[in-house]
Parts: structure tokens; C-alpha cells; sequence
């Protein structure tokens, strides 16, 4: 039986290897070349987003306020 040791060197040994390896840079410059590519792109964060969802629920609700304030001084006036 392989005792608990043995898998902790084992996983350092291969956590340096992968380090040092050309895999290691290959995700390197594919993360660079995916940021390079992402910020040529029109994106907002996911926390952009949701401040302009809730505007955007927030003028709905006026617009509907409004809506049903003009509709009423319509009837008003017939």
C-alpha cells in the first residue's frame, strides 16, 4: 500500500515538470493571445451588465407609471 507521502512528491514532481515544460508556455501565450483578442471586442463585465439591468427595469417601471398617468389625464379631459 502506497502510503500518503508518496502521492505528495509524486504530485510535486509532475506540478514541476508541467512548470517547466512547453505546455506551460503554450497556455501562457494562448491566454495573452485570447485577453488580446477579448479586449479588441466590445465587451462589458457580467457587473456592467447587471447595473444596466437594473436601469433598465427601473426606467420600465416609470415609463409604465407614466403611461398610466397620461392615459388617465386622457380620460379626465373627455
Amino acid at each position: 500500500m502506497l502510503n500518503q507521502k508518496f502521492f505528495e512528491d509524486m504530485s510535486a514532481k509532475l506540478n514541476e515538470v508541467v512548470a517547466n515544460s512547453p505546455a506551460k508556455d503554450f497556455e501562457k501565450n494562448a491566454r495573452a493571445l485570447m485577453a488580446q483578442g477579448f479586449a479588441k471586442l466590445d465587451l462589458v463585465t457580467r457587473e456592467e451588465f447587471d447595473v444596466q439591468a437594473q436601469v433598465l427595469a427601473r426606467a420600465r417601471e416609470q415609463l409604465a407609471a407614466l403611461e398610466a398617468r397620461v392615459a388617465e389625464l386622457e380620460a379626465q379631459r373627455k
